[in-house]
């Protein structure tokens, strides 16, 4: 009899232990198509007024079935997306490429897309953040009437066949004649 009991204590020890160092199960995954990004904010820094920013946010499809972005709005003119058209499969990676242009904007900046998607959770956002800061006055009273042609991160003017060159942050002006 005690062996009996101990035969029956052990195998009721030895299942318990066994179903306690089973593996866990698999996270479950989405049903239907899901979209996560590697990151929702991108933090451009500092831009001086006129120049742009292009970064390209990076997402994966974590749900099980493919993946449609249908449009992409924008908190305003100045950002544009471009995206992955294709239907993204399940495990698959796509991209959206924002492009912002601070022409006439000044200070802080948060630039928000919405994407809309066939995604179970509905639509998500991703944004761009940073400063616009304002041309050199160094260069403005240096050079009036010149046209910025290129801000980042040496700013470019041209006049009258004149080139000035002003690093940023820098007060020194280099000018050119053609």
């Amino acid at each position: 009899m005690k062996k009996t009991l101990l035969l029956a204590l052990s195998l009721t020890a030895a299942a318990y232990t066994a179903q306690a160092q089973a593996p866990a199960a698999k996270a479950a995954t989405t049903a239907g198509p899901a979209i996560t990004f590697e990151e929702v904010k991108y933090d451009f820094g500092s831009v001086v007024q006129g120049g742009t920013v292009d970064h390209t946010f990076k997402f994966k499809n974590t749900g099980t079935a493919p993946l449609v972005i249908s449009n992409i709005g924008v908190s305003c003119g100045c950002t544009t997306p471009e995206w992955t058209k294709a239907p993204v499969a399940p495990g698959k990676t796509g991209t959206i490429a924002a492009h912002f242009n601070s022409t006439g904007k000044m200070g802080m900046q948060n630039k928000v897309l919405t994407i809309e998607s066939n995604a179970a959770a509905g639509s998500t956002t991703v944004s761009l953040v940073g400063e616009v800061k304002e041309v050199s006055t160094a260069a403005a009273n240096a050079a009036p009437g010149m046209t910025m042609t290129d801000t980042t991160p040496m700013a470019t003017m041209k006049d009258n066949g004149k080139k000035v060159k002003e690093k940023s942050g820098d007060t020194k002006l280099k000018t050119k004649v053609k």
